[in-house]
């Protein structure tokens, strides 16, 4: 019978695998560390109270990085390379979503319009993140090797999520409402095609990891192609709805170490 909870145990008894999901998790973190250092960089005057929680979003994702490369070393593993047509990070922009690395690059500050953009953005990619790491928790968050990972990481993520809710209300709340729902409105009709192109290649190349039979692999691509049918007839709409969270200032102080996966 197939399940997200048979589908993710057979990725993780497999070490190629194995593997392969977690340098493609690490190489996402990675890049969603960079762009936040870099944002916080560049941050316009006017916004410039919104630095420091810049800064820890972005130390958190360098630590989740760390935490799937130091899962690899638990196992002996070494970091795989990442197929391009798996680089879920990458294809976004090329899909002009978010903002893009050349600009991030540079040293011209930012404008609130670019802040609007990297929050909405931000509010998309991390529904998306902290719904998959509670999947993960809800099977996984009392495995001996991998729970406190998992964990840990969705934790940081619900935080994540949280602040993006509350800075883009404080904004809208400034007369910045319209905007925002436009922006967020393209970002999450992008984003769940780059999604659904994303989890079909990762699903081929875990197929052909663990030998799955043509039946199996067609099964999957059907269960990807649905929900993407179920995100653009309407799901879509969770991921830009904005509520004030529980979570007050979620990223209000440092990044919490964690030595085990340092």
């Amino acid at each position: 019978m197939l399940s997200a909870r048979s589908l993710f145990q057979e990725i993780l008894d497999d070490d190629e695998a194995y593997r392969l999901f977690c340098s493609i998790a690490a190489s996402g973190e990675s890049q969603g560390g960079w762009e936040n250092a870099r944002i916080a960089a560049l941050v316009p005057e006017s916004r410039r109270s919104l630095a420091p929680r810049i800064v820890r979003h972005g130390a958190d994702e360098d630590k989740h990085g760390r935490i799937f490369n130091a899962l690899l070393k638990k196992r002996g593993l070494r970091p795989a390379d990442v197929p391009p047509e798996t680089d879920y990070t990458m294809l976004l922009e090329q899909q002009g979503i978010g903002l893009a690395h050349s600009r991030l690059r540079g040293d011209e500050r930012l404008t609130e319009r670019d802040i609007i953009t990297y929050l909405a953005h931000s509010r998309i990619t991390e529904q998306r993140a902290s719904e998959q790491m509670q999947l993960l928790r809800r099977y996984f968050s009392d495995h001996p090797d991998i729970g406190r990972a998992v964990r840990m990481i969705s934790d940081d993520e619900d935080n994540h999520l949280a602040y993006c809710h509350e800075e883009l209300l404080r904004l809208a709340r400034e007369g910045h409402g319209r905007t925002i729902q436009r922006t967020m409105r393209e970002c999450v009709l992008a984003e769940i095609k780059v999604y659904r192109d994303v989890s079909l290649a990762v699903m081929d190349h875990m197929g052909r990891l663990l030998g799955w039979p043509r039946p199996k692999a067609l099964a999957l691509a059907a269960g990807i192609h649905a929900v993407y049918a179920y995100e653009r007839l309407g799901g879509w709409r969770r991921m830009v709805s904005l509520e004030m969270p529980e979570r007050r200032d979620a990223l209000g102080g440092r990044a919490v170490p964690e030595p085990e996966f340092e």
